[in-house]
This record gives structure tokens, sequence and C-alpha cells, in this order.
């Protein structure tokens, strides 16, 4: 794992865990303590899990169907969106012992939990939420311009009409799941090319209100500097590079992630022009 520092022992009302600090972006690793329910409504099994630090957690698992690929692109997807300032639950580093899964009734869910053990991906439940709904939750077009942009850079095929993966929690939108973007990663199949047409942006529930993509262009591209891409992408574990990679070392993996991001921003004006033009068909 690049933990490239160890960072400092921090109180909790009953425990201690591990803040973990790689270069500038700091990730806690959490025991997993207690496996409370699963969450049928994805594919790949994700449950909610209480951690040695009594939080409760939303727990994608390393031994789910599209294995530490989609940790991977879970765990990018979340911190750019929130180094462009949207909200997203934090995420956690969560470990998952050997014996977890002995106790477990249900076969399907037993098996997930012996292929998972190691870290797996958390992120803090929020407790109450609702699904976004685009009818009753109306954006303004600024909003939905910067969520279509990103998950155009993201190639995220999964925010649209049929699932969302958007919360209301507190009167605030939080953004989830984006366990299925970069999907590249799972063939690595002309990952070199930056500027490769994203056609499922055309299915984005929120591209109908996204008037403002030029102008969320013009915004949100300066933002996602080299440097937070780098810091970003350095944070991934290693033993999460590990699973069918095309690559001889880690950091020729990581610096796949890296190129391909960069280059996708610095050629922004492609997708957004791609969205546009989705857009007018709707609209």
């Amino acid at each position: 794992m690049v933990l490239c520092a160890l960072g400092a022992l921090v109180a909790s009302p009953e425990k201690l865990y591990l803040k973990l600090r790689v270069n500038e972006l700091e990730i806690r690793t959490v025991n997993v303590t207690r496996y409370v329910t699963p969450l049928r409504e994805g594919g790949s099994l994700p449950a909610i899990v209480e951690a040695d630090d009594q939080f409760l957690y939303v727990l994608k698992f390393r031994g789910a169907g599209q294995g530490t690929k989609a940790l991977i692109a879970e765990f990018i997807g979340c911190e750019l969106a929130r180094a462009l300032g949207f909200k997203v639950p934090e995420l956690v580093f969560a470990t998952l012992d050997s014996s977890f899964g002995r106790i477990e009734g249900d076969e399907e869910i037993q098996d997930l939990l012996k292929a998972s053990v190691g870290l797996n991906l958390g992120g803090h439940f929020l407790s109450g939420a609702i699904t976004f709904d685009p009818v009753t939750n109306r954006l303004d077009p600024m909003t939905a311009s910067k969520i279509v942009w990103l998950d155009s850079l993201l190639m995220n095929v999964d925010r649209t009409g049929r699932n969302t993966n958007m919360l209301m929690w507190h009167k605030e939108l939080w953004l989830i799941d984006h366990g299925a973007s970069l999907y590249f990663h799972h063939s690595w199949t002309d990952w070199q090319n930056g500027a490769k047409p994203f056609p499922n942006i055309k299915d984005h529930v929120l591209l109908p209100f996204a008037s403002g993509l030029l102008e969320a262009d013009a915004g949100l591209r300066n933002v996602l500097s080299a440097h937070m891409v780098r810091e970003i992408v350095a944070a991934i574990p290693d033993d999460w590079l590990d699973n069918g990679s095309p690559f001889e070392t880690h950091e020729e993996h990581r610096n796949a992630y890296m190129e391909f991001l960069l280059s996708r921003i610095s050629q922004s004006e492609l997708f957004v022009k791609e969205a546009n033009d989705a857009r007018k068909s709707l609209v």
C-alpha cells in the first residue's frame, strides 16, 4: 500500500483509530467489527457494516464481481468529486478479518466475505438520507452542469434516471457510487486516448438540466491540477492494483490512471461538446 507516512492515533469516544496520511490526502483505516445488513440494490452486494470507530459505513467489497477495479473507480471518482467541491461521504480503507464470514448464514454473503479478506472501501453511512428525485429535487442549471461535467470526465455510466446515485441528506445533495466509472480499466484498451467518446452521457439523469456546461468547464478544468490528481491516484493501495494488471509495476499502473485523467481534463472541450450535442436531442 502506498502509505507514505504514518499519521497519528486519533481519539474517538471509545476507540483509537489510525489516520494514514498519503502525501497530502488523509484516509482513515478502520477495522470492520460487525456486518449489519446487505444492500441488495447493487449487483456487487455492498453492505452496511460497523467499524471499530463505532461508525456505520456502506462497504464495497474487493471480492465482488468487478473486484478491486470497482474500488479504484469508486475511490478516484469520490475524491475527484470532493476536490471539485461536491458533498461526498468520507471514504475509509476498511480491513476485513479472515474470521468474519464464518457465522454468516447466507452462503452468497459468506462467500463474498471470504473473498474480501483484507482492505476494502467504506463510505460513511448517511442515516436517513433519501434518494435524489429529479422531479421533486430540482437542481439549478450550474450544479447540474458541474455534475454532468464530472461524470463525463470519469465516464460514469451509472447516474441515470433508473439509478441516480445521488442522495438528499439534511436538505443537501450528496454524490455516491462512482464504481462504474473509468470502465476502460477492465480491459485497458486504448487507455492512452483521453479524448475517447462517451456515448452513455445521453442517459445522464441531469443532462436535460445542464444548460451551463461551457461555463462549468471553464471553472472546473482548472481546479483539477496535476498535483491534485497525482495525490489522489497515489493513495490507491498497492494490493488493489494487483488484480489483472497489464503493468509491470504499481507505479506504472498509477501513472496510467493519472495520464488518462490529465489527458481527458486537458481536452475537456471534447466531452463537453459531446454532452451538449446529446442534450440538444433531449430538449
